[in-house]
């Protein structure tokens, strides 16, 4: 974990430099709690997936369709650094192997807690899942909202991004993606 008294500092400056006082008594401490909050924000870059995984794969003789839907997501963006908040849908054949229902969960919010773009956190989440469960077809669908589309540019409120990734049946099978788009719509 990176010093929070260097970003600290960092914060500081970024403060007096938007014409701030970063010493006046309503800042003076906020330079180190907004380091704290963006390491606590930033924590995905200090886990790998096998710490978050934890061994938590487990034999099964299940072949139906897995999905954990509404799984609340926040992230921030590589290019303002702002959040997008929303939710992701997972769902996963499993073909011998399941893992542990709270571990797709920790799964998204280690790879949510990097600085990127919506679509490569959804290919980032797919593709964990496929390599973590070896399933026979994994689907990741994000819903978020950006705050670099609601505070600044084009101050859009309501649009909501979407992005999908289909990992082998769920990209191959027609029937298998209907099956897992009608479950997160319910």
């Amino acid at each position: 974990m990176k010093d929070p008294e260097e970003l600290a500092r960092h914060y500081a400056a970024l403060i007096n430099l938007v014409g701030e006082d970063a010493s006046r008594d309503g800042l003076a401490n906020t330079p180190l709690r907004a380091a704290k909050a963006l390491q606590y924000l930033t924590q995905g870059y200090e886990q790998s997936l096998e710490e978050v995984v934890n061994g938590a794969i487990f034999e099964s003789d299940n072949d139906e369709m897995v999905i954990v839907k509404d799984i609340e997501l926040y992230s921030m963006c590589e290019h303002h650094l702002l959040p997008f908040v929303g939710k992701c849908h997972i769902a996963y054949l499993p073909e011998g192997k399941v893992i542990g229902l709270s571990k797709l969960a920790r799964i998204a919010d280690m790879y949510a807690r990097r600085l990127q773009i919506q679509e490569t956190l959804t290919k980032q989440i797919a593709r964990a899942v496929e390599d973590m469960t070896g399933a026979r077809g994994v689907g990741v669908i994000i819903e978020a909202k950006h705050f670099c589309m609601m505070m600044r540019g084009v101050e859009k409120q309501s649009s909501v991004m979407k992005t999908s990734m289909m990992l082998g049946t769920f990209r191959t099978d027609h029937r298998t993606r209907t099956e897992f788009l009608n479950l997160v719509h319910d």
